[in-house]
């Protein structure tokens, strides 16, 4: 049997042949991938938490990944700190459930933060019997994004702002939002 010309496998290809290496930084395996996604949600949520507990909130997690939501606030506890607490708060305490998504992604000066989660690989929007705040980090900036979910219902993703950027966006007032868990201002909850 005769091999045709250049089909040799120990040939080496041609330099117009070979795919082009990226030097900047070396390819990774879809499994390293999602696990340094992984580690990237769970030290957001830590920093999330650390954050929270900063402000006096009362900060639990759920057992296992489960459900919908990273955290649960206790806001009354954050209440009870202030000058004047609410008979109101102190009776009925006010649990949120609070998502954690983390972004260093660039898209056109504006940071990508995906606010979906994935049924058999769909992007699905959260709803309201699900979470009740989306809180999103910007990693590089070390900033947050405190966003309730009836303010963003049926986005699947959303665009965050550098801090040093100039040009006003719509998503600035929710920038370090932490008043948003205490006072829902009306929000309803599921």
């Amino acid at each position: 049997m005769r091999r045709r010309k250049g089909s040799s496998p120990r040939r080496k290809p041609r330099p117009a042949q070979a795919l082009p290496k990226r030097a900047d930084r070396p390819s990774k395996t879809p499994f390293e991938r999602e696990d340094a996604t992984k580690r990237c949600g769970e030290i957001a949520q830590l920093a999330f938490a650390l954050k929270a507990a900063r402000l006096r909130f009362g900060v639990s997690h759920p057992y296992g990944d489960s459900e919908r939501y990273d955290v649960i606030l206790d806001c009354r506890r954050a209440n009870l700190f202030q000058q004047r607490p609410n008979t109101v708060d102190q009776a009925r305490p006010r649990l949120v459930r609070v998502q954690v998504k983390a972004t260093t992604q660039l898209v056109e000066g504006l940071y990508h933060v995906n606010a979906h989660r994935r049924i058999h690989g769909r992007a699905v929007p959260y709803k309201l019997s699900e979470i009740d705040f989306i809180a999103a980090y910007v990693i590089p900036e070390d900033s947050w994004f405190i966003f309730p979910l009836p303010h963003i219902l049926g986005a699947s993703s959303l665009l965050l702002s550098p801090k040093n950027r100039r040009k006003p966006h719509p998503n600035n007032p929710y920038r370090e939002a932490w008043h948003l868990l205490r006072e829902p201002d009306g929000l309803e909850f599921a």
